[in-house]
């Protein structure tokens, strides 16, 4: 009699066959191109997190003691009070990159604060760690999720809190015991949520290695191919392993590589929006909200919807729009031609990981937003802002009858100008880059990792982070001045049926008017801007080294036509034709437009 085989997942899997010598093989050639690529950790390196996390986890428990002692609590309690250092995220998934930072949570027991921790644990950090090896040290208790950013012996720490309704918190303690919810509020059900989910996805998974694996690749893909950030509106880390992990149970025995080749048709043809789910929902008497369209009419409308598989059960993918569902299907689609020909061995997995061509071959138009602020510290703040709320614009732009896609490239581009005056300032703002800091290399916000920025895009408009007071600009007489830009690119492709007169003024203003009604933004000390351009003026600097800009085509000469009474021809930043009544065509600039002043057809 066969042995009946375990259901992983909602439904029964596809296939339990072993894998064939050619798969095993294909597999080892992922895994070394994954290390060509930089995606595997040394093991000295390995080791270094690892005693650091040891280290963490002894000062965890020395904060949970110094506050117990601060409160004068009977030495009984002090003694069993505890506490714990949890990881979530990549690291905790076994899915990281070198470099990449490890996402912490300190779990106290009932009787330590939050505010207890913004207070005391930066000094306790200097205290136990060895001199020197703090490089960099960050709170940020306002934010949507509050957190300590760390650099410490150049790896990067997200120290995160939460307290638990307990009076004791043991090394043994077991995140995925649901009555552990009780009694918290939102922001620490948040924090405990992470890593609930992460410990709750691996145990969900019928083979770790095969997940890590497949893990790996997929997040490498989206990554090169632009279709990676939950806060523009693309799958995240979390919601990018959800999937692989889905796949991993419908072929339990499969290699990682078969995981992979199997993950591209699979969610690709997806019938969406039936939900991705790792198991049944599960009810408790707390009573939190859970994701539940048949309850919540907002998530009905929830396009590609990824369950999180821990209590409360949350939609990982509540940003995903119509155009970014679009693009991932799109590139979801043309993987697994890739991995259709790696299999039949006409292309390799190198061909997978091959860069997106965002900026030189998709789009021949840009809108460009660019937030900007006086001081380093208000523009951390305020372009975190302005991140978590472009893909509304974007939004609005979808319902533009002339737009087949408005996609927001997933990473803004950070620079920093030296500017003497207000004319040399709104210079910059309309797309100028004479006035750029040439000492000051052009980052990406991904690469910056400022935990200012950071905190407040995760938590957009929810987020009370508001420092733009703190930041101020440095004066020195007459010298140029730092000023600081963000800048976002959303690519547009304009329908089949329509004209070169595309007008998306309305769309713009109402955007940029909501965002400066904010307490987040701040007259005279925070800009915001909207322009277009066409792919052949676009910075050099969003173009990797080897990438060429794309070239004006000569054009042949046009026949022109005649004006209508009381109108002039003239062209935005663009390129575009544009018409203006002559009474509003008046600029300071007439090659560019400000969403502040005038909008024009673009």
């Amino acid at each position: 009699m066969a042995v009946p085989q375990r259901q992983w997942g909602t439904t029964p899997s596809i296939s339990w066959t072993l894998p064939t010598d050619r798969e095993i093989s294909q597999n080892e050639e992922l895994i070394g191109e994954l290390k060509r690529q930089g995606q595997y950790e040394a093991p000295n390196e390995i080791e270094k997190k690892q005693a650091l996390l040891v280290q963490l986890q002894k000062i965890a428990v020395e904060f949970v003691k110094h506050v117990c002692r601060r409160k004068n609590l009977p030495q009984s309690i002090i003694d069993s009070a505890g506490g714990k250092i949890f990881t979530y995220g990549s690291y905790c998934l076994g899915a990281y990159a070198p470099g990449s930072d490890i996402d912490t949570l300190v779990v106290a027991p009932r009787h330590v604060s939050r505010e207890d921790f913004f207070e005391l644990m930066p000094s306790i950090l200097e205290r136990m760690l060895p001199p020197g090896a703090i490089e960099e040290m960050k709170p940020v208790p306002e934010a949507y999720v509050p957190i300590i950013k760390l650099m410490i012996s150049g790896t990067d720490i997200d120290l995160n809190f939460t307290r638990l309704a307990v009076s004791s918190v043991p090394f043994s303690l077991d995140v995925k015991d649901t009555n552990l919810l009780r009694g918290l509020d939102d922001r620490e059900l948040r924090a405990l949520n992470g890593p609930r989910v992460a410990d709750e996805l691996l145990q969900l998974v019928p083979q770790k290695k095969t997940f890590r694996t497949a893990l790996r690749a997929i997040k490498l893909w989206a990554q090169r191919r632009a279709v990676y950030g939950n806060i523009v509106g693309f799958p995240g880390g979390v919601a990018w392993g959800m999937l692989v992990a889905r796949v991993c149970q419908l072929y339990p025995q499969a290699t990682g590589s078969v995981i992979v080749m199997k993950f591209f048709r699979i969610i690709g043809r997806w019938n969406w929006p039936q939900p991705i789910l790792l198991k049944e929902s599960e009810d408790h008497p707390i009573q939190a909200r859970v994701w539940n369209p048949r309850l919540y009419p907002t998530d009905k409308y929830h396009l590609m919807p990824i369950i999180t598989p821990a209590y409360p059960a949350m939609c990982a993918t509540h940003n995903i729009g119509p155009t970014t569902k679009k693009i991932i299907i799109q590139e979801l689609e043309r993987a697994g031609d890739i991995t259709d020909k790696i299999s039949f061995g006409k292309m390799q997995w190198r061909d997978l990981f091959t860069k997106h061509t965002y900026f030189t071959q998709d789009y021949r138009y840009y809108l460009i937003v660019t937030s900007a602020s006086i001081s380093k510290e208000a523009q951390a703040s305020w372009s975190g802002f302005v991140e978590s709320r472009v893909r509304l614009l974007v939004q609005s732009l979808e319902g533009q009858g002339s737009i087949a896609v408005a996609r927001l490239f997933n990473k803004g581009f950070a620079r920093e100008h030296k500017c003497k005056d207000e004319d040399e300032m709104d210079a910059v703002l309309h797309g100028e880059m004479q006035y750029q800091a040439t000492n000051v290399k052009t980052e990406t916000t991904d690469n910056i990792k400022d935990p200012l920025h950071d905190a407040v895009a995760q938590g957009g408009a929810d987020s009370t982070v508001v420092t733009n007071g703190k930041g101020e600009a440095a004066t020195n007489g007459h010298e140029p001045q730092p000023f600081y830009t963000t800048t976002y690119y959303i690519g547009i492709e304009l329908a089949q049926d329509s004209t070169k007169k595309l007008d998306v003024s309305e769309q713009s203003r109402d955007w940029q008017d909501n965002q400066c009604r904010t307490a987040n933004y701040e007259e005279g000390r925070n800009f915001l801007h909207i322009s277009a351009t066409r792919s052949y003026d676009l910075p050099l600097d969003v173009f990797a080294p080897g990438e060429e800009r794309p070239t004006k085509a000569k054009k042949k000469a046009a026949v022109k036509k005649p004006l209508v009474a009381g109108q002039k021809r003239n062209r935005d930043v663009s390129g575009m034709e544009v018409w203006r009544t002559a009474a509003v065509a008046k600029q300071p600039r007439t090659l560019r437009w400000s969403p502040k002043e005038e909008y024009p057809l673009m």
